[in-house]
């Protein structure tokens, strides 16, 4: 069985936030480590009890969850640790800023239980995971905007054309190796070849890459 993910959970309405670690323990796949309600305290739970991921709201009194994202992201010694957005609004400064601080996921409260559940498994992996409203508008800001230079497709050897395009669709690392019947280290150096040939900082970029050469629809 899959050892829980650990979990900080940060948000200041109390009532939601008692809510969500109730149902997040409830499924005996999430380990809640720390709760509180605001960016800084939560700050301070992460590097204290070293989760698997960050659970954070934006709007939090003091620090906000962007700030909260920003430190944890910049801090070292939490390199290992994930940072997932959970909000009610799905505004482009929230989001373009959520990534541009280092998060991993970007969900919104709407989210049913079950693609919680599964899309912190996914970030704990080192996955990114976007809402689907989300991840259109990251498409769309980056196809609107002026281009850049990218590597041709033809830079991509056949196998690291397949990883693009299985990225592009939204599979998992899991779900690529069991595609693509390869380890986990190979798809890793894989991945790797593909951001520096692409010039893509991190997954979500070689979605947008994936889009931009015509390998998904």
């Amino acid at each position: 069985m899959t050892e829980p993910v650990r979990v900080v959970v940060a948000d200041d309405q109390v009532l939601l936030r008692h809510s969500l670690v109730a149902l997040l323990e409830s499924t005996g796949q999430v380990t809640v480590v720390a709760e509180v309600g605001d960016g800084a305290t939560a700050v301070a739970e992460v590097r204290r009890t070293h989760p698997d991921v960050a659970l954070l709201d934006i709007r939090m009194p003091e620090t906000d969850g962007i700030a909260a994202t920003r430190m944890i992201c910049c801090d070292p010694d939490l390199a290992d640790v994930r940072v997932c957005i959970l909000t009610m609004f799905e505004l482009d400064d929230y989001l373009f800023g959520a990534l541009r601080a280092g998060a991993c996921g970007f969900l919104l409260k709407d989210t049913t239980p079950e693609v919680l559940i599964r899309a912190l498994h996914t970030i704990r992996a080192g996955d990114q995971v976007l809402s689907p409203s989300s991840l259109r508008r990251v498409i769309a800001r980056c196809v609107d905007a002026p281009s850049r230079h990218v590597a041709a497709p033809e830079a991509l050897t056949p196998r690291e054309v397949e990883v693009l395009q299985a990225i592009g669709g939204g599979l998992s690392n899991a779900e690529i190796q069991a595609t693509l019947f390869i380890s986990r280290g190979t798809l890793k150096t894989h991945i790797g070849h593909l951001l520096m040939k692409l010039g893509a900082r991190d997954r979500a970029q070689l979605v947008i890459a994936a889009y931009e050469h015509g390998l998904v629809d």
